[in-house]
Formats: structure tokens, sequence, C-alpha cells
């Protein structure tokens, strides 16, 4: 029987570097059964269903480099699993997650294949994965696709799981800067950097953010009281309990008043430039509804600003504009709203448009508004009439470049008088480009964890880097956010040569997490027994305050089944390759793909940092110019690094029953072999290249000699039990 069809086998998320790129993946296996027979070429109508569902293809360059190069091999004639690949890539890319990277392969197994797409949300990618196979099957079988219902189902789900567009520009700024992050709940909350080094945020609140400096700003009349007795102009008002106070109290300002809620945000209950009883009470009982208690405050004339501050400095600003229609005699102002407001392509309902979308139903404050011209939204205007809609609400137009320096200045004070690392400072004022005194602008309000889009993707104007300002406020120049990381990898010996870096480490001073296959590690004490060396629980340490430094043993299995914990390394050591040690149940049966598994190690090694190899190895050896950073060498004899040496590299060796530690001409005498094992019989070629190994890792890690051969020697006990461990 003829079995045309693709089915998904298993879906292996690698959330860490891995073997086919530095970013996380998802990798599916999937099995295309007698569809190996038949390249798209061969299937009728194919191509024609494909290019109608996806014209965005031709986006795909492919391995012709060039635009419209992957729709040339579709026309050619090539495999499901391929197209697969471009399928789901492209329904991610429609989502609004973008993603460019993808891989296809054979396994070894006829039709069945290993697919691989760049995947920045596992819940999503799987979905793409899954749409993408419903369409391709569909295009094969000439059925019918619903394609702009799966893209809309798709973009709501990344909508729904994806980082905000706030969150996500710090985030990318970090990346920027090669600074790690670890997204900590489904949420916005994210850790940037590791262990000791991190900082968090959540949107753009940090761990800097003081909960007092939050209840300050959500309290308006408090902030106005602070922000007053530090010379900074706020609009005189008063708290009011009913409509009656609200009505007085307006007398008592002189109108035009303003009337909004203590402690809402987002213009939610803000009535402006009221002048009349009716009006006055009409707003009370709107902004009652949506904060603890009412302000009303003198009206101040002009534009509402937004001003974001970061660590002192005033960084973006945009200005807001209202919202009018002007009739035709024929539409209602419902009708308007929609032609000639919500049908602006910078308006929606999604966190990534600069202008929301208005509906009368759900903006009391715009019925509001109406109602004081005497209008509804059922009410038809005349001809070439203006009706204004919204007074605030479109503050997304960049005015940056057009701040007075004393603006600035004093937006700056407000916030740090409030205790805001981070604020969005609200002022009104008719020209941003003058001091504020010589026009009567004040600020309205200052909020803590604004947003950031108005200034990441303006209605208008140009955008402004705020992700970057905040990542560098976070982490100064210098700083990366990043701890000494070592990763251990290779067929035999990786467990000793981890447990005797993290005892190095220890002893110089740093608290240490050890992540191995005997458990977890906090310096000395066992936090987890079992096998560690998986993502999952190895990226417990990297989340962990406490830890300075970080020892990572990996396996082969570990990189295949979930990628490293960790993105990059200071130091990375591969001890061996064994040709028949291979992870068979991943599709690796060859050496030459097992050393792709294990050259993953030295792939994430830092510019700065160093790869440890086993010179004695000619496949591990052969790794090192596939190291950003430098490499050490060692091995059972100094002829076998002559060369390296020469050159002026590092190494370890052994001569004349002492091991020795050279950098070029360089040497330098440690430990005696016969301190590894209380005698030759019992020692091994592998416990000997442990050490080795591991002195090399901690001169690396410039640990002092002295240490080092201390902790060699004291530590030779626990070698009799940590040789020749196999993953």
């Amino acid at each position: 029987m003829t079995k045309k069809y693709i089915e998904i086998l298993d879906i292996i998320p690698l959330r860490g570097p891995n073997i086919w790129t530095y970013r996380p993946v998802l990798e599916a296996w999937i099995d295309i059964g007698d569809l190996e027979d038949f390249p798209s070429n061969t299937l009728p109508g194919f191509y024609e269903r494909l290019t109608a569902w996806l014209p965005s293809l031709i986006e795909h360059r492919c391995s012709y480099g060039e635009r419209g190069g992957f729709l040339q091999r579709v026309r050619e004639g090539t495999w499901p699993g391929h197209i697969l690949e471009h399928v789901t890539l492209e329904l991610q890319n429609l989502a609004g997650m973008q993603s460019g990277f993808g891989k296809a392969r054979q396994t070894g197994k006829r039709g069945v294949y290993k697919v691989v797409v760049r995947s920045r949300h596992e819940g999503v990618s799987r979905a793409c994965l899954h749409a993408a196979r419903d369409l391709v099957m569909a295009a094969i079988d000439d059925q019918p696709f619903d394609i702009h219902g799966t893209v809309g189902r798709l973009r709501d789900l990344a909508d729904s799981l994806c980082l905000g567009p706030s969150t996500a520009a710090i985030v990318n700024a970090a990346a920027e800067r090669r600074i790690p992050s670890i997204r900590l709940t489904e949420g916005n909350l994210v850790q940037l950097g590791y262990g000791s080094k991190q900082r968090r945020i959540w949107t753009a609140e940090t761990d800097r953010t003081s909960a007092i400096a939050q209840g300050i700003a959500s309290d308006k009349d408090l902030t106005k009281t602070l922000l007053q007795s530090c010379g900074v102009p706020v609009p005189e008002g008063s708290v009011v309990a009913s409509a009656e106070e609200a009505w007085e109290a307006a007398e008592d300002i002189g109108l035009p008043v303003v009337v909004k809620p203590s402690d809402a945000n987002h213009g939610r209950g803000v009535s402006t430039e009221l002048t009349s009883r009716e009006e006055v009470e009409a707003a009370f009982h709107l902004a009652d509804k949506e904060g603890s208690e009412v302000l009303v405050e003198r009206f101040i004339r002009g534009n509402e600003h937004r001003l974001l501050v970061v660590g002192g400095r005033m960084v973006a600003a945009a200005r807001g504009e209202t919202a009018w229609v002007c009739g035709d005699g024929t539409a209602s102002v419902a009708q308007l709203i929609e032609l000639q407001i919500n049908s602006d392509p910078r308006r929606g309902s999604t966190e990534d448009a600069p202008l929301n979308i208005i509906r009368l139903e759900d903006d009391p404050a715009v019925v509001l508004e109406l109602k004081r011209q005497g209008l509804s939204g059922e009410a038809v205007p005349a001809a070439g009439q203006r009706v204004l809609i919204q007074r605030n609400g479109n503050v997304a137009f960049d005015v940056t470049d057009r701040v007075h320096p004393s603006v600035a200045a004093t937006v700056a004070l407000a916030a740090r008088v409030v205790g805001l690392d981070i604020a969005g400072v609200d002022l009104v004022v008719e020209d941003i480009s003058h001091p504020l005194a010589e026009q009567g602008g004040a600020i309205v309000e200052i909020n803590a964890g604004p947003g950031l889009l108005m200034h990441i993707k303006p209605a208008e104007g140009k955008p402004r880097p705020v992700g970057e300002a905040i990542a560098d406020h976070l982490f100064p120049a210098g700083e990366c956010g990043r701890i000494p990381i070592v990763g251990v990898t290779g067929s035999q010996g990786a467990a000793a040569v981890a447990r005797l870096v993290a005892r190095m480490l220890q002893l110089s001073g740093r608290h240490v997490g050890l992540a191995s296959r005997d458990g977890l590690y906090l310096d000395q004490r066992r936090i987890k027994a079992g096998d560690c060396t998986r993502w999952s629980e190895a990226h417990r340490l990297l989340m962990n305050r406490t830890v300075e430094a970080a020892v990572f043993e990996n396996g082969s299995r570990a990189i295949l089944g979930e990628g490293l914990a960790y993105d990059r390394c200071q130091v990375g050591v591969v001890t061996d390759l064994d040709p028949t040690d291979l992870p068979g149940e991943f599709f690796i049966h060859e050496a030459d793909q097992l050393f792709n598994v294990l050259r993953t190690q030295v792939d994430v090694v830092l510019p700065d940092g160093v790869a440890v190899l086993n010179a004695d190895d000619e496949r591990v050896a052969s790794m090192a110019p596939l190291c950003d950073g430098s490499v050490t060498f060692f091995a059972l004899s100094a002829e076998t690094v002559a060369e390296h040496r020469a050159a002026g590299g590092c190494a370890a060796f052994v001569r004349h029953g002492r091991i020795v530690l050279a950098r070029g001409s360089a040497e330098l005498a440690l430990s005696p072999l016969s301190a590894l094992a209380p005698s030759a019989d019992t020692r091994t070629e592998q416990q000997t290249r442990n050490v080795l190994a591991a002195i090399c890792a901690a001169a690396a890690l410039e640990i002092s000699p002295h240490l080092i051969r201390a902790v060699v020697e004291s530590y030779a006990g626990d070698l009799e039990t940590a040789v020749a461990d196999r993953y």
C-alpha cells in the first residue's frame, strides 16, 4: 500500500546550543514514507498551490543564496522534509516570530528525516510545525487549506505566549551585547546574565525599581506633593470624595479643570478641559470607577507628552495628538470612527500596535467627550463638521530631538524625587522645545514600569533605542552579566575533570555550582542526586544568585537531547572521542557524527575564553580551529604538543614522571605522577589525562599553581572512583 503522508515521529526541543546552531531550535523527526519517491517536481499542481498560499516564500534564499532560491528548488524537485522546514519557518514569520535558520537532514533510515527550525518559543514553533505539515499535505493531496485562519490563529498564539514588545526590546538589546537571558515565567519576568552577575526585569521594571517608589508613583496626589516640594512644576489640585466636592474644588481652582483617578494608568478615567458642573460631576463618576480616589486639577493647556527617564537620564520623548473625525452628512459618529480612525494600520488591539483601536462601548471617556458636544455614537454629523473623539491616549509621535535641555533635566529630577530608576513622566506643554516655566507647562503624572512601544515603534518619527538604554543602565560598560563557566564533554573522564575543576574554583574563594551525573552541587553540598547533566537540571545553577562560577559535565546524549545549559563558556574541555561509544538512539552511527556533537562544546567558547583539548586524540585535537578563543592542549608526552608550544601555545604534559604546565618555552613543574594514586600499577593513563585536563582548565581560569598542585594531590583519592565514566 502506498503511504503518501508526513508522520511526525518525535519533537525534541533543543533549548541551548546544539549540533545545529548556537540558538534554541525545534528538532522534529519525521517519516515521509513513500513520498521519498515523489520529489516536488513529480507532484502535479503542488508548486502552484504552495505559492498561492504562501507567496512570501519567494524571500527564502535557500542553498542558491538568492531571492527565490527555495522556490527554484521546489520547481526542480526537492523532498517533503526540506519543504516542511521552509513552510514552518515562514508560518513562524507570518505569526510575528521571526525565524531564519532551518535544516533538513536524512538520518540514514529510509524516509526518516530530521527537520530543524529556529525556535524563539517552543509552543509557537510546535504549532507552526503541525500547521506546516497540514499545509504541505493539503498541497500534495490537492485539498483546500485555510491559510488566513491558520495564520491568524498562530499570530494570536504568538501574541499570547511570546515576550511583550517592551521586554523583548530590552532582551534583544542585551543579546546584542552578548548578555545572556533566561525567561523565568511564561510572562515577562526575565533574568539577564548568569548566577551572581544576573539582573532581573519585568517589562520596564528592574530589580533596582523600588517598591516604595512604585507605591509613590501610583499615588498621584503624593507624587505631586513630593515634586512640588522640590520645585518641579505640577498643577494645583486636591483629592475629592464626591461629585459635589469635585465641583467645589473646580470652582476653587478655576475652570477649566481635569478630573482623574489617583492611581489608574494608561489614561483610563481621565477627563480634561471640563468647563461646567455637569461635565465635572460626570467625570467624577467616570474616574471613581477606575481608581481608589479622585483628583481635580487645574487644566494645563497644551499637548500631553511622555518622556522616558532611564538611570537619571531622559532617553526618549513622545507627543500625544487628539483624535478627530470629519462628518459627511451620511455616516454616524461610530461609523466615522471606524472609517477615519480605526482604519489606520498603526492602530490595533495587539501589543505591537502604537495606537489603540477606539471602541465606544469600551471607552466611557469617549462617550463623555461626545456628550459634551451634544453627540452620541449614533449621531450623524453634518458634512464638514469636525468631531473631537479623544483628547488623550495617542501619545506615540516621537519628539525626542525637540526636547529642551531644561525640560529633560526637570523630568530626570522628577524621576529621582520619586525614586524610580526607570520612569515614564507625563507632562503637558504647548511646545516641548521651550522651558516649562515660560509657557505654564507642568508634570501631571509619573509611571513605574512604563510601556516602551511608543518609543520603539512610534506612529510617526524615528524609533529610539530605549531597550539599549535600559540594558546599559543595568550593565554599565565593561559588564556582561557573565560568571566563569566551564563545560566538560567527552566519551570518558568528563565527570572526574568537572569535579576537579569545581574543587579548584571553590578553594580559590568562589561559590561554585557543579552539574554532573552524580547530582547538582553548590560548593560541596549536593542539592539533588541523580543525573543532572540535562538542560532542565543544569540550568538551575545559572538562575542561582549565589553561584559565582559554574562547572557543567555535558554528555553527548545531553547535548543531543536538550542542548547545552548555557549559551557561551569561558572554558570548554573535550577529554576524548571514543568511536565505539555512539548514541545510536539519536541516529548517531559514525565517529564523524559524534565529532559534530562534541565540537558543540568548542563552538561555544567565548572569544576571550579557552578550549582545552586532548592532543593525544587526533579527532579532538582537530577541533582547535573551531574555537573562537585560544586553545590549550594536554598530552601524555611533551613531543605531542611541541609544535603548539613553539607557536607560543599553552599545554600540560608529563615529563620524567612529573606534570608540567607550559606556555611557549616557559615551563612550570607541578605534581609528580606518584601523587595521583598509591602506585603506578593502579594509576591509569585516563586518570593522568583527567588531571592534565583539569590543570589546563584551572590555568585558563587563572587559578594559582600552588592551589592547583594542592587540589590535585589532595583530591587523588576521588580520582580512583571517577575514571572511565561513560555516557
